[in-house]
């Protein structure tokens, strides 16, 4: 059959009929020129001014095709239609994604990053911060949870990951964190902060950067954050402290190691004998993850820390200190001695309180016993109030000065055993300081207490005679009456 034969028995044309004897299969349409859009020569070089234009402002105040094509116009007399207007722009966009290099990670390097997330510590909804340190090799991961994503935390998330692993890296992938740089060179190298700096000598880990802005750089560690929140942190956490939270993202992080991830045929765990194999040995001893600081202690006894005050013994008024500042507890010290411990506080300008550090002050001012605010939200057992109202009631001003006697046993004694000394005190009716002091140490000694009442002559007396019939006889007498 020819082709003019064919085209006509089929009823179609000769150029179907010429391109089915020229292809085994269909080759669809294909376009020989570009499309011409007569009505956009002129303009396209607007739109390519707004658009490199957006990239300066925030993205959700960019052009979209619907407003270049309002502007185009407005503003200079376009006539065309919105439809070539849309395609363009979309065209322009598709040429400008970046594309990427496929990347090959030695065994022992390392990537590390900081998340975010909700969770309930303590029956508290907050914000938590992780950090996150992959090896990409074997794509096992570390993942440990902070209040912030201070410069201590990102110590002190070294320090523990270095741990878990049982090495150093050869080398750690950051971004640009102001806790770790603190300023870029003009020739592209990092000047690193104080408190990374000395990590890096601790533990001679080569610190990689990736570029500003450029999260795709350290795409491996950017993918586990996103992994851990999806998977480690849902539904919402609850733990009644950060250390029970971080135990269980441990244990979640040796778990994944048993995984075998699409694309390999071992499990994580095995991958990861290759990094381990290429790491350093851990240094003897852990780095202090710890910013430290010099202050003075003011005349309330408080040292600032952080934009927060931290209470100190009332002995160390005005005198110089050091502070160093963990992740969960803040640590005073003056000369080569601690003089004070508190929970970290990561509020704004609060005030922490140790109660018993002004205790000695307030015993000469017993005056300031009601007004004292260390003393304000001191959540103490009730028996203390019914000792002190009993110490009030029998001495007046001088109760209340032994009543803060007995608190400042808590100077030496646990307040489990000076509750129970209380409490022993007020059985046996015994409201004094001598005498709680006495149980107290006769409770802590495991041994019995001898009081002597003669020593509070303060204390009520009571006299029990021997009662006599003729008693009971005048009694019968007067009801007869």
């Amino acid at each position: 059959m020819s082709q003019r034969e064919a085209a006509r028995h089929f009823n179609i044309s000769r150029d179907s009929v010429a391109k089915m004897l020229a292809f085994s299969v269909p080759p669809g349409y294909r376009r020989q020129k570009p499309i011409k859009r007569p009505k956009l020569d002129g303009f396209t070089e607007i739109i390519d001014a707004w658009l490199d234009g957006d990239r300066e402002t925030h993205r959700k105040q960019r052009h979209t095709a619907k407003r270049v094509y309002d502007r185009l116009r407005e503003e200079h007399g376009f006539t065309g239609g919105y439809t070539i207007i849309k395609d363009y722009i979309r065209e322009r966009e598709r040429r400008g994604r970046e594309v990427f290099v496929p990347l090959a990670h030695p065994p022992g390097d390392a990537q590390a990053d900081f998340g975010e997330a909700v969770v309930i510590i303590d029956g508290v909804e907050q914000k938590a911060h992780f950090f996150v340190l992959d090896l990409p090799h074997s794509d096992a991961c570390f993942v440990r949870a902070y209040p912030a994503a201070t410069a201590e935390a990102w110590m002190d998330g070294h320090v523990h990951a270095f741990a878990f692993f049982g090495g150093v890296p050869q080398s750690v992938l950051y971004d640009n964190d102001r806790c770790l740089v603190s300023k870029i060179l003009a020739d592209g190298t990092r000047k690193r902060a104080t408190l990374f700096s000395a990590l890096q000598s601790h533990y001679l880990v080569r610190d990689r950067y990736g570029r500003p802005g450029k999260g795709n750089d350290k795409g491996k560690v950017e993918g586990i954050v996103g992994y851990a929140r999806r998977n480690f942190m849902v539904p919402i956490p609850r733990f009644a402290s950060w250390e029970a939270f971080n135990a269980d993202l441990e244990a979640q992080c040796r778990q994944r190691q048993n995984d075998t991830l699409r694309g390999h045929k071992e499990t994580i765990g095995d991958r990861l004998q290759r990094d381990l194999a290429a790491m350093k040995p851990l240094p003897g001893a852990p780095f202090e993850a710890c910013a430290q600081a010099s202050g003075r202690v003011s005349s309330q006894c408080l040292v600032r820390y952080e934009t927060n005050d931290y209470s100190v013994p009332v002995a160390y008024g005005h005198q110089d200190v050091w502070v160093r500042g963990y992740v969960d507890q803040v640590v005073i010290g003056c000369r080569g001695d601690v003089i004070a411990r508190h929970p970290r506080c990561y509020a704004r300008e609060d005030v922490v309180f140790d109660p018993i550090h002004y205790l000695p002050l307030i015993e000469r001012k017993i005056n300031a016993l009601d007004q004292a605010a260390p003393l304000a939200e001191w959540d103490l057992p009730e028996e203390f109030q019914t000792l002190r109202r009993l110490m009030e009631a029998h001495m007046l001003k001088m109760g209340r000065r032994e009543y803060v006697q007995v608190l400042r046993l808590l100077e030496t004694f646990g307040l489990d055993d000076l509750h129970a000394a209380v409490k022993d005190a007020l059985r046996l009716r015994a409201t004094g300081f001598d005498a709680v002091k006495h149980l107290l140490l006769c409770r802590i000694e495991k041994r019995p207490p001898k009081l002597d009442m003669s020593s509070y002559p303060y204390l009520p007396r009571a006299d029990v005679e021997t009662t006599s019939t003729a008693s009971y006889m005048a009694l019968m007498a007067e009801a007869a009456e």
